[in-house]
């Protein structure tokens, strides 16, 4: 198991989190000096709040851990890419490497409809490496909607 598989098995864990909460399952994690500072899974439902997500809690999270605006020295793990809201809170947050399991190919902005944090007019990109443990990914959202969409 590579460093970012592994790391990834910990986002994982977040989204089966929010699989038992009948939320959408993604997870993220935040990871600084081999240390994770901030964890989240979607909480869209229980909230009733369109823009708590994964990656925005997890990195909420992790800037009240370190008590900065700025994830400098941070990466992001993300079961699925991150939608334009999250991609520019990534940038807004100099959040220097994402790494996700699978593509979102209807709001996806890390490479499949947009490349937001690779965007050279912004004043910060972040690296993007995207498909690891991409198969689990998305076996666990294709679960998730298997009995929630008609015709499933």
């Amino acid at each position: 198991m590579t460093e970012h598989e592994r790391w990834m098995s910990l986002a994982l864990r977040e989204a089966a989190h929010a699989y038992d909460r009948h939320e959408v399952p993604v997870g993220a994690i935040v990871v600084h000096n081999n240390t994770v500072i901030g964890k989240g899974y979607n909480q869209v439902e229980l909230l009733k709040d369109a823009t708590a997500h994964a990656e925005m809690i997890a990195i909420t999270a992790a800037q009240s851990h370190l008590d900065s605006k700025w994830l400098k020295d941070c990466c992001l793990y993300v079961t699925m890419e991150p939608c334009p809201m999250c991609a520019g809170a990534i940038v807004l947050s100099r959040i220097p490497v994402i790494v996700f399991g699978c593509y979102d190919p209807k709001m996806g902005a890390c490479g499949s409809l947009y490349t937001i944090p690779e965007d050279k007019r912004l004043n910060h990109r972040a690296h993007v490496i995207a498909g690891v443990l991409d198969a689990e990914s998305g076996s666990l959202l294709k679960e998730f909607f298997k009995g929630r969409r008609p015709g499933a």
